[in-house]
């Protein structure tokens, strides 16, 4: 399986795990603990896979950095977390670095 959309898939459910974690109300509901595990042991399983072929560098950025940079939008849109200018140059800033190492990779 393609390991970029394996990633795609790992950075997706860290933040359906952050949102339960959200919900979670400091590990205090059963339910949204349980998605915490799940979706956690989820993730990281698939980034597994995808090390096998990666380098360990590029996929552990672009996953810590498009997860970041998508919980903060969600923060801002269902969650009422503020929204500045400075948040929004940081996040920017996040997708910019992710890219420029996805630039960086050398095709064979």
């Amino acid at each position: 399986m393609n390991p970029w959309f394996l990633l795609s898939s790992a950075i997706l459910l860290e933040v359906i795990g952050t949102i339960c974690l959200k919900l979670s109300h400091g590990m205090t509901r059963l339910f949204p603990v349980m998605g915490v595990v799940l979706f956690y042991l989820s993730s990281f399983s698939l980034m597994a896979i995808c090390l096998k072929t990666l380098e360990v560098g590029i996929v552990y950025a672009i996953w810590a950095g498009v997860g970041t940079a998508l919980i903060a939008v969600v923060g801002i849109l269902a969650f009422g977390e503020s929204f500045t200018w400075i948040k929004v140059l940081g996040l920017l800033l996040v997708i910019g670095g992710v890219v420029l190492l996805r630039l960086s990779i050398v095709q064979p």
